[in-house]
Formats: C-alpha cells, structure tokens, sequence
C-alpha cells in the first residue's frame, strides 16, 4: 500500500477554486503597486508556493509596509490582529477603500 502525501496543501485541491482565468495573469499583476494604508483583498493564485495559508483567502486587511516585492497586511481576526506578509501577485485593491461608514 502506497504511504499519503503530507506535501504543502495536502488535501486541499478543493478549497483552492480558481477565480480567475489564466490568460488574466499576466506581467502587470506580478509588478503590481499599493501604498501604505491602500486596503487590499487576499486572493491567492498563480504558483503554490508562496501562496498565504488559505484560512486568509477572501480576507480584507491594510497595507503596513512593503518587505522587498511583498507588502505586510495587517488583517482583523476577530479581536486579534495579525500581520503577513503576502507577494503583490495575490492581491488585489479592495472595493471597501473609499466607502465611509454612516
């Protein structure tokens, strides 16, 4: 009997549904630019290496500072705050930025 992968995502495949198409990832998504405070989405795609884990897929957060071609988002789990760092690649302006709560 043949031993189970425990590779990177094992057993993950169907968590990590494409949203988008492979034509749409081109050289402009790899050389993307945000600004501290630009609030950003996390949508990992492209190579699954340097993917974020997928419990913060879809999730909304700030910019903090830019680490190299990464950028550090702040993000809000409930009361704690955490701090990633996640490659320009996956992600993506957020439609939250200029709306006003009133």
């Amino acid at each position: 009997m043949t031993k189970r992968s425990h590779g990177h995502l094992a057993g993950r495949s169907r968590h990590l549904a494409r949203h988008h198409k492979p034509s749409e990832l081109n050289t402009g998504s790899l050389i993307k630019e945000f600004s501290i405070g630009d609030m950003v989405t996390i949508i990992p795609k492209g190579n699954s290496k340097n993917i974020p884990h997928p419990r913060y897929r879809g999730r909304t957060g700030t910019v903090v500072e830019r680490r190299g071609s990464a950028y550090i988002v702040e993000l809000r789990m409930m009361s704690a705050k955490r701090r990633i760092v996640v490659p320009s690649i996956h992600l993506e302006t957020s439609g939250a930025a200029g709306k006003t709560q009133g």
